[in-house]
């Protein structure tokens, strides 16, 4: 077989409800041009036969690995085991668009020696309905390298499967930080882009699946405080424009998790911590932090009873 344009890494871990639909997203071009790479720890392989009925279609490297049920320590392993020379994500969750492999032709034409390229993603409920678009913060073509981290450092507004990043780059950074479950994903942004450009394009061709199972929603909120404290204090750096706004925004994610499991204070408090900021700061927050395109969707989907 030849050598695949793009390796898919799924972690997969109880994802029976979803799994058939991500699978089915994917568009295989000439069956070679995409490689899935699968590590799954579900329960009695219940997603196995799941994999299978894709495996006429798609080139699938399938492993059943139900000792590790870290999704950190299966991302790693599959990128290690992927073939092509540029990988990305797509969680048991989440779904390509019709146009995801014709991008990614074009912005790894346009752009080869880019160590991490970036699209925005639509947001989308547990049926597939659309609530939003999550776009970061640039502009179409390479971004600087200052202002993509002071952006990424006030908020992580990459979905995670939106980027294409390069192999040999995932791996010469060592991969995701396997003591992290909430934040891994944005490190592995900032490491990323030490190692190359970043470029980005500006059309959503991925979604981003929200729900109340997703792991946001159901790990622990302290935990959660102090990865997003120890991202940013392995990046933050003198000459940052954005300290004060990223320290701020951390305060204000937390807040928002609380809030969203329905602590009645938590809301109001992120509210008075973002005044604070005063007008100049308060704007560039809201620019950098994408946050109302982050949370209107989930305040349909509360109103809706869905999360």
């Amino acid at each position: 077989m030849k050598r695949p344009l793009l390796s898919v890494v799924m972690p997969v871990h109880g994802g029976g409800q979803w799994l058939d639909e991500a699978l089915a997203s994917v568009q295989a071009g000439d069956r070679d041009e995409v490689e899935i790479v699968i590590r799954d720890s579900s329960p009695g392989k219940s997603c196995e036969s799941i994999v299978m009925r894709h495996a006429g279609r798609l080139r699938i490297d399938y492993a059943y690995l139900p000792e590790i049920p870290s999704w950190t320590r299966k991302t790693n392993m599959a990128v290690k085991a992927a073939s092509a020379a540029h990988v990305c994500h797509l969680h048991q969750d989440d779904l390509w668009l019709e146009d995801r492999l014709a991008v990614a032709r074009q912005m790894i034409a346009a752009a080869p020696d880019a160590a991490l390229f970036l699209t925005p993603a639509l947001i989308v409920d547990g049926r597939g309905k659309r609530l939003g678009r999550w776009r970061p913060p640039f502009h179409d073509g390479f971004i600087d390298s200052a202002d993509y981290r002071d952006a990424l450092l006030v908020q992580n507004s990459i979905a995670i499967p939106a980027p294409i990043f390069r192999r040999n780059a995932y791996l010469a950074v060592g991969g995701m930080d396997e003591s992290l479950w909430y934040t891994p994903d944005w490190d592995l942004w900032f490491k990323l882009a030490k190692l190359g450009p970043v470029y980005y394009d500006s059309r959503a061709v991925t979604a981003f699946r929200i729900h109340k199972n997703s792991l946001t929603m159901t790990g622990d909120r302290r935990e959660l405080a102090e990865q997003m404290d120890l991202v940013l204090e392995r990046n933050l750096c003198a000459d940052g424009k954005t300290e004060r706004i990223s320290r701020t925004s951390a305060k204000i994610n937390a807040l928002l998790s609380d809030a969203a499991l329905g602590h009645p204070y938590a809301m109001i408090k992120a509210v008075a911590i973002f005044l604070l900021l005063g007008p100049a700061e308060g704007s560039r927050y809201i620019r950098y932090s994408r946050i109302v395109e982050r949370v209107v969707p989930r305040i349909k989907l509360r109103f809706a009873g869905m999360i």
